[in-house]
């Protein structure tokens, strides 16, 4: 009975010893090393969304409404004349406020006539028209410019270019530590995306007419500067050493 207690415990404990050693071969095996990577891409928009507002004033609000309506008319069709297509033009319902002003003498608000506003949301796929179209409904309609959003129309690429570049970035430095170790760098065992960073369109910041025809016959390219977009991913790779 004895011995068979001592023949039990002597084989636990070898299997304890040669568990830890196969433990530790198995580790030196499988050592590997983790990095991150980033990868950048900046981006020409090649979309931009033009707002641009139709503001009337009159004492009686059905003469503003009707001004506003033939001034944003004018105005659209500005744009229709440059090709763009239908679905591409959006118009806000028209509001008719009154308007009020201080009465210094009275020391009070009195009524001073009624506003028309309405809205044109102009989405252009082609920026060499951009110029042409904002210069054309300031000229027929548009007197307010309230602001350019430039994005791009394929994200999924741009997004595709960035993680390409952040696993390209990874093995490279993977390879620079593994080379500086004196190891060699083996293969892939595991891609984990971290994440990614794609700002929504870019804003330009609003205009008034006035300044926006002042900016482009002065041939200021900031009056409709698209720049770039820039877009940010990161990844982490584990490598095996060889």
């Amino acid at each position: 009975m004895r011995f068979s207690i001592s023949l039990f415990l002597w084989a636990v404990l070898l299997l304890i010893i040669f568990g830890k050693y196969g433990y530790a071969q198995a580790e030196i095996q499988q050592q590997t090393v983790s990095v991150s990577g980033e990868g950048i891409v900046k981006v020409e928009p090649d979309l931009v969304t033009v707002r641009f507002g139709v503001v009337t004033r009159d004492d009686d609000p059905v003469k503003a409404r009707q001004l506003n309506e033939e001034a944003a008319g004018n105005a659209l069709n500005a744009v229709r004349a440059l090709d763009v297509e239908e679905r591409k033009i959006k118009v806000t319902v028209l509001q008719l406020n009154e308007l009020r002003e201080f009465d210094r003498e009275r020391r009070r608000q009195i009524p001073a006539g009624f506003e028309a506003t309405r809205q044109v949301v102009v989405e252009l796929d082609d920026l060499d028209k951009l110029p042409a179209m904002i210069a054309q409904v300031t000229q027929h309609g548009a007197n307010r410019l309230f602001g350019l959003s430039y994005d791009i129309q394929d994200r999924e690429q741009a997004q595709n270019d960035a993680l390409r570049k952040a696993a390209a970035n990874a093995r490279e430095k993977a390879s620079v530590l593994t080379a500086a170790l004196d190891v060699e760098l083996g293969r892939v065992l595991r891609i984990q995306e971290q994440s990614f960073r794609f700002p929504g369109p870019v804003a330009v910041r609003a205009m008034t007419t006035e300044q926006m025809d002042a900016a482009m016959d002065m041939g200021s390219p900031e009056a409709y500067a698209a720049g770039e977009i820039e877009g940010r991913a990161q990844v982490q790779i584990e490598f095996l050493i060889e």
